[in-house]
């Protein structure tokens, strides 16, 4: 009798040890079947979570691209001087400019703060611009950028305060939310008072944009819809712009308003608008027939850029790998995931892509992707307008960014301020400020409850 008593408690104990490795193999089966998820950059993936997450170059480039890479890098964290410099490979900053280098705005590579103790941080700029009969020009006094920042002897332009109006909102299940809206005051102008049309920019992150640019221009073709012929409300389209290089018309990629069609010519521009580095592309600094003194002042060359330097900060751009996803709880990604789906979120914000064949760049070349945009523009309502029209953009659009990378912007940037302005303190806020084509998401979302609202924020932060 005692026999069978022991053979029953040794027969319950490995039961209860077979059970309990049941349930372990099962979660942790499910835990693999959601962590499996493709590398979000493909080829060009790390697995780095740290502040240091935006910076690294693919995992495989050849030494040569390396090379390349280091080099563009320097040229891109490096401060650029004044002219005439024994520095010569680096001179030529200015007269105006908002920043000394382009790790001034985007440092490590991330996103740069919007505001600071009630002023404008120098990695949010304002584009500028005047509307007439004959088409959208850059403002007579002040150019196409607000430059706050001149070198000896050049004033800078002035500079911009801030100041928030609180709007209120409530949630279906009764909680409250309080989101802000930036006023701005420009401020001990330079050339008189402010009669431009202006729009600020948030410095972006920039990993993964190299992928970006290896998009086929038919597979973002294949998702515009202008005239929403499905009526679904949601009417895509793509900003034609300038191709200063081919001489062509093209898809604009990059920028808040896909103003620019490639890497090349983004950098570029931001060398000229940012820094007042001239190229070949653009060769003359934005100087107004006020700005005496700008007009006067010495250069670097000409150009102050050459196509070498430029040519190997853009394969620097071009080659910045994307961070791994973060899946911390692995059920709740997957119900954030099917919310994302559920409000459609997923019609502007197009998980994934296979890059083209064709790139110049090996590495590039037809890597299955998830950048979660479809760099088309969409109408997102009165709310975020800045009224001012870009090339085929109109002053209600934007292009929608890409969210990969977005759980890593507190560890990257200490911040998460988000949209083109950066009044967003983080992603919640970024979501209830969507409007036009967006109306609906938003709606959407603030029915769900708090738990649904949590899961889909803890997606976003895991992609």
């Amino acid at each position: 009798m005692r026999g069978n008593l022991l053979k029953k408690k040794i027969l319950s104990f490995y039961t209860c040890i077979a059970f309990a490795l049941g349930i372990f193999l099962f979660s942790a089966n499910l835990a693999k079947s959601l962590l499996s998820v493709d590398p979000p950059g493909g080829r060009g993936t790390v697995n780095d979570t740290t502040e240091n997450a935006f910076q690294h170059p693919f995992p495989d480039v050849s030494r040569e691209q390396r090379r390349e890479f280091f080099v563009g890098n320097s040229f891109f964290r490096d401060a650029w001087v004044v002219a005439k410099s024994t520095t010569e490979a680096r001179d030529g900053l200015g007269p105006v400019f908002n920043s000394v280098s382009c790790s001034g705005c985007h440092a490590l590579d991330g996103r740069g703060p919007a505001f600071k103790n009630g002023r404008v941080h120098l990695s949010l700029l304002f584009r500028l611009s005047r509307v007439g009969t004959d088409g959208i020009f850059p403002d007579p006094e002040y150019g196409g950028q607000f430059q706050p920042l001149g070198i000896k002897d050049v004033e800078g332009e002035g500079r911009v305060a801030v100041e928030f109006r609180a709007v209120k909102g409530t949630f279906a299940d009764g909680t409250e939310y309080e989101l802000r809206e930036p006023i701005y005051r420009f401020e001990n102008l330079s050339q008189g008072p402010m009669k431009a049309r202006f729009s600020p920019r948030q410095a972006p992150q920039l990993a993964g944009i190299g992928l970006l640019e290896a998009i086929r221009e038919e597979d973002i073709l294949a998702q515009a819809d202008p005239k929403d012929l499905d009526q679904d409300g949601i009417s895509g389209r793509p900003n034609f712009v300038d191709d200063l290089i081919a001489n062509t018309k093209r898809i604009g990629r990059f920028g808040w308003k896909a103003g620019q069609p490639t890497l090349i010519q983004q950098n570029a521009a931001a060398f000229n608008g940012d820094l007042g580095i001239t190229s070949n592309l653009f060769p003359k600094d934005d100087c107004t027939a006020t700005q005496t003194k700008c007009l006067s002042a010495p250069n670097g060359g000409d150009p102050e850029l050459s196509d070498h330097i430029l040519s190997r900060v853009t394969t620097y751009t071009q080659l910045l790998a994307v961070p791994q996803r973060r899946i911390h709880d692995p059920e709740s990604v997957e119900r954030g995931e099917k919310i994302f789906q559920q409000i459609q979120c997923a019609k502007c914000h197009t998980p994934s892509y296979v890059t083209g064949s064709d790139h110049p760049i090996d590495l590039l070349r037809d890597q299955k992707i998830y950048p979660y945009t479809d760099l088309l523009l969409h109408d997102m309502g009165m709310e975020l307008a800045d009224h001012r029209p870009e090339e085929g953009a109109n002053g209600r659009e934007w292009k929608t960014p890409p969210l990969w990378g977005l759980g890593l912007l507190q560890t990257v940037s200490k911040h998460e301020n988000l949209l083109h302005d950066g009044r967003a303190r983080g992603l919640e806020e970024a979501i209830l400020w969507h409007g036009g084509e967006a109306s609906a998401s938003r709606d959407f979302y603030k029915k769900l409850s708090l738990s649904e609202r949590e899961d889909l924020l803890t997606f976003l932060r895991s992609i």
